[in-house]
């Protein structure tokens, strides 16, 4: 290998690869058929396997990765040929081998060793699984390291898809009694564009040694010195081809051809391998065939371009349209991201200073410069519109983990439960999108326990003996709702009153289910009759209700007997923009957010209502809204204390609305939101601080807290 080459910098792009492949995996398991399986999904769940495998045996370093994979692959392999016939105990089994994969990858990414108790466990079980087709013998299943590899025959169609390509020059057998005999193997693929021609020329280029290509308008043929064997080559070319525009078969380089410019990665070969006469190839040589083949691939990784765009097949090859033209994404890392993010919001609050300043200027005699103020004003905002949208991840980034949650769950609880999802493709900021994964583990297995029946109870009571759990996402306005349903019993009004009652929570008999349903979410408060290893010890409901307020969201729930139960959060889009609202109270300036705001308004004398000496409630079209002094709050000086010369802005939060007192508006502005724990420490009433155009400080208050001291701190309060 090229001493120039640490491919120890590929490291991160194969790990993250790998662990794209991983979840695809456990996805195509998940959907899987035991009874009549999609060969396509077998195919992807294999060409994964194979993948992750290829980049670990590329690098060499990452062995109990590789052995992992090798022997997954075969199992699968069986399996898509109709050599095995899929059972549920396989898809377990396979479902627990991801797992120890993606332990594996973690363990590597950190530059640690991977647990050897759980390799041997889960290659044994592999090797067991393997040795029921192989009639007691588990040899063939060893990983590759273990034994010499040799060209494995292709099967006949129908029982393996690559099978009718390679049918097309040869009989079944015949490709192995040619490459018995020494003859290179041939590949002819069809209706192909220069890149893939050349994307396909430099991978075979990996796998052994071109001995000879030919280029004829849209076909390609290669004939090929490898000891990989075909079912592995066809994989890799269908990364990038599909099936029907390959033929493979076994035959001599023809005597009269002519070596022509080789592809990239041709460039990579030893002098000896690119010089050698055509012909004197096809015989055999002095070392032997899967040593050869062992050194060239190596010897391409380190000369030629990096190569782990081999362990990337996906990157390189998948992510290639099969009609031509590049990739059309690029992985960034997420800091990177978030410096621009800084930058732009650094932008912002220059933008809004020259606004600012130029607000003073007679517009006749600055026309120009106001003009281009009003210009950069419109540029700021799409950049950062578009910069927020890089950190924008779909919601089926989430959803995808579930299936395996309920999937395991349910037949923990002896339960029949389908997954629904709605709304994948809904956005959300990814530093949200990974805070959210916890909260909704716990709402959906709160689900499978507590909601939805056993089969037998579901039955008697009329019901489908399956339940279902929908998760579901939505934009509204600036924020997105997320929904846990289920078609369960629904809460249990009873147990929940009187377990509140028993822990002297101020509630009766006659409280409405909009304040006994949020009692769920107190500190240890459960209705369990038995602690569950899914849920049941009271401890983790009140955590989803603060980390939701943490991200700036809140949760409402909806219930109805014998139908079922819905959790709804609704969060902010993004915690780095804010449409806010300033507003001045004595010489200080706050920030409310704009979702929040509903209408403002001069209080009358006849509007204003005295229920008690310290509690006031403001009278607007019927409705009796609490008032809450924003002055009192903060305890701010030189403030308007007579409610008829402030101004009411009426706040909604959740279900609940209420009117906050301030001296005066200002106006509505897009703020960028500056973490307050992170630079001093968390202040009661105050959710983050924004920089104004004047460069002043100003705090953006926490509504939610707002709205607690608006209902007197209420336990159930949501």
């Amino acid at each position: 290998m090229s001493a120039g080459v640490d491919l120890s910098q590929f490291f991160d792009t194969f790990f993250d690869e790998a662990d794209e492949l991983l979840t695809d995996m456990e996805q195509q398991l998940l959907n899987l058929d035991v009874d009549t399986p999609d060969i396509d999904q077998l195919n992807g769940i294999f060409r994964a396997a194979h993948s992750i495998k290829g980049g670990a045996g590329t690098f060499g370093c990452f062995g109990m990765l590789a052995d992992t994979t090798h022997l997954l692959e075969n199992l699968l392999d069986y399996i898509r040929r109709g050599e095995m016939v899929l059972r549920k105990d396989m898809i377990d089994l396979f479902l627990e081998t991801k797992d120890v994969l993606t332990d594996q990858v973690a363990a590597y990414r950190h530059q640690q060793e991977p647990s050897q108790e759980a390799y041997e466990r889960i290659c044994a079980q592999l090797r067991a699984l393997a040795e029921e087709r192989n009639g007691g013998s588990v040899a063939s299943a060893q990983p590759a390291a273990a034994q010499p590899a040799a060209p494995a025959p292709v099967p006949a169609a129908p029982a393996q898809p690559a099978a009718p390509a390679a049918a097309q020059q040869a009989p079944a057998q015949a490709p192995a009694a040619d490459a018995a005999a020494g003859l290179p193997m041939k590949l002819r693929m069809t209706n192909l564009n220069a890149k893939d021609m050349d994307a396909l020329a430099a991978e075979m280029a990996l796998m052994g040694e071109v001995l000879h290509q030919r280029r004829d308008g849209e076909t390609l043929e290669l004939w090929l010195k490898t000891a990989t064997p075909a079912d592995d080559i066809i994989a890799v070319c269908c990364f990038i081809i599909d099936e029907k525009q390959l033929s493979l078969g076994y035959e001599a380089v023809p005597a009269d051809a002519v070596t022509q410019a080789p592809a990239p990665a041709e460039q990579a070969q030893t002098p000896a391998a690119a010089q050698a006469p055509a012909a004197a190839a096809a015989t055999t040589e002095s070392k032997s065939a899967p040593a050869a083949a062992e050194a060239k691939p190596a010897a391409a990784a380190a000369e030629a371009k990096p190569a782990p765009a081999k362990p990337a097949a996906k990157s390189a090859a998948a992510s290639m349209p099969t009609g031509g033209g590049g990739s059309s994404t690029i992985r960034v890392g997420v800091e990177k991201v978030d410096q621009i993010i800084n930058l732009v919001g650094e932008l912002v609050i220059t933008q809004a200073m020259l606004v600012q300043t130029a607000s003073t200027l007679d517009p006749v005699l600055h026309d120009r410069l106001l003009n281009g103020i009003e210009q950069l004003d419109r540029n700021a905002r799409d950049l950062q519109e578009a910069v927020m949208s890089i950190r924008m991840v779909p919601m089926d980034y989430v959803f995808s983990r579930f299936p395996r949650v309920v999937r395991e769950a349910a037949a923990k609880m002896g339960k029949r439960i389908r997954l629904v999802t709605q709304g994948a493709a809904t956005e959300l900021d990814k530093s949200l999108i990974e805070r959210i994964i916890d909260p909704l583990t716990h709402l959906v297995r709160n689900s499978i326990d507590h909601g939805v029946e056993t089969p037998e109870r579901r039955a008697e009571v009329g019901k489908n003996p399956e339940g279902t759990i929908t998760m579901a996402a939505q934009h509204h306005g600036g924020q997105i709702v997320i929904e846990v349903r289920d078609d369960g019993g629904g809460l249990n009004r009873e147990k929940i009153l009187k377990k509140a009652m028993a822990q002297g929570f101020p509630v009766n008999e006659n409280t409405p289910d909009e304040e006994v349903w949020p009692l769920i979410f107190a500190p240890g408060f459960s209705t369990a009759e038995q602690v569950t290893e899914i849920s049941g010890r009271g401890v983790g409901m009140d955590v989803v209700r603060r980390n939701i307020q943490g991200m700036g969201g809140h949760i409402q729930i909806f219930s109805k007997a014998g139908e079922g139960s819905t959790i709804r959060i609704v969060l902010p889009l993004t915690l780095a923009i804010l449409d806010g609202m300033s507003v001045r109270v004595g010489e200080e300036t706050f920030i409310l957010p704009l979702s929040n705001v509903t209408e403002s308004m001069q209080p009358t004398v006849e509007q204003i209502r005295h229920i008690s000496e310290s509690e006031r409630v403001l009278h607007v079209r019927g409705e009796y809204l609490p008032l809450v002094a924003l002055h009192e709050v903060f305890d701010v000086k030189d403030a308007e204390t007579e409610l008829t010369r402030a101004i009411a802005v009426v706040l909604q939060v959740q279900d609940t609305r209420f009117a906050l007192m301030v001296d005066h508006l200002i106006g509505q502005h897009q703020v960028v939101v500056k973490n307050l724990e992170a630079n001093y420490k968390k202040i009661p009433g105050v959710s983050a601080a924004t920089i104004l155009g004047d460069g002043s400080v100003a705090l953006i208050v926490d509504v939610f807290a707002l709205m607690q001291t608006s209902q007197g701190q209420r336990p159930a309060t949501v």
